[in-house]
């Protein structure tokens, strides 16, 4: 999907469809995370913080358990 920015005051504004949005669960309302490389710029819905620390526990215990095969896979 190609997009174009829209002038809004002395801003730019880009218009995502009302199907794309209910694809990944953002409305009017949802807080969103905009962050950037320097080359990519990523918009995302806030998540909660006890989603992420649970996320990061479950990435911790199997980079503990299957590091190793991990690291094989590499390469």
């Amino acid at each position: 999907m190609r997009k174009k920015l829209t002038r809004t005051g002395n801003s730019l504004a880009l218009v995502l469809d009302k199907r794309l949005l209910d694809r990944v669960g953002i409305d009017a309302h949802t807080p969103l995370d905009v962050s950037t490389n320097g080359q990519v710029i990523v918009v995302s819905p806030v998540r909660a913080r006890r989603r992420t620390a649970r996320l990061k526990r479950i990435v911790a215990e199997a980079h503990r358990r299957y590091g190793g095969v991990f690291r094989r896979l590499a390469e």
